[in-house]
C-alpha cells in the first residue's frame, strides 16, 4: 500500500466551524462513481454547502459538489450535485435520526479524508450556534492572534 496515503486530507468544511457546534462526529463512507473518485483525489470537491438528511433510515449527502473528471468525455451529463448516499452504522444511522428531528439540530459532512487508498467523510451532529455564540467565536480568534502577536515581538 502507498503510504503517501494513510489519513491524507482532502477538504474540510471551514463554515461549518463556524455555524455549529459540534455534539457527536462520526466516521461514515460514501457512494461514490469511478470519475468522481478521480475527481476526488485531484481535489475537486466541495462541502461548503452541504448537509445530510434522511430517508427511509438511509443517510445522503445534499449539495457535496464534485466537479465533472478532466478527461471525461461526456462532461455535459455528469450530475455534480447529485444526491450520494453515505454508509454508517445501523445504530448510529437510527440515532441522528431521531436528533436530527429536534429543532436546532444537524447532520452535517464535516471533511474528506483518505484512509489509506479509501475516500472517508467524517460526520457531525451538530448545533446551529446563535448570534452572540458566533461573535463569542469571533472575538476569542482575534484575541489568540493578538497574542501571538505578541509573543513574536517579545520573543
Amino acid at each position: 500500500m502507498n503510504k503517501n496515503l494513510k489519513n491524507d486530507f482532502i477538504t474540510k468544511n471551514k463554515k461549518a466551524f463556524f455555524d455549529y457546534e459540534v455534539l457527536n462526529t462520526y466516521e461514515s463512507a460514501l457512494e461514490l462513481k469511478w470519475y468522481e473518485v478521480k475527481s476526488i483525489r485531484n481535489g475537486h470537491v466541495n462541502l461548503k454547502w452541504s448537509y445530510i438528511i434522511v430517508v427511509n433510515n438511509e443517510l445522503f449527502v445534499k449539495w457535496m459538489h464534485v466537479s465533472a473528471w478532466k478527461t471525461l468525455s461526456n462532461k455535459q451529463w455528469v450530475e455534480t450535485d447529485r444526491i450520494r448516499k453515505v454508509f454508517l452504522h445501523k445504530k448510529d444511522i437510527i440515532y441522528l435520526s431521531w436528533k436530527s428531528k429536534e429543532p436546532g439540530f444537524s447532520i452535517i459532512p464535516l471533511e474528506l479524508y483518505f484512509v489509506w487508498s479509501l475516500i472517508k467523510l467524517r460526520v457531525w451532529l451538530a448545533k446551529w450556534k446563535k448570534n452572540y455564540d458566533k461573535k463569542q467565536t469571533l472575538k476569542e480568534r482575534t484575541m489568540d492572534r493578538e497574542a501571538k502577536i505578541m509573543m513574536k515581538k517579545y520573543l
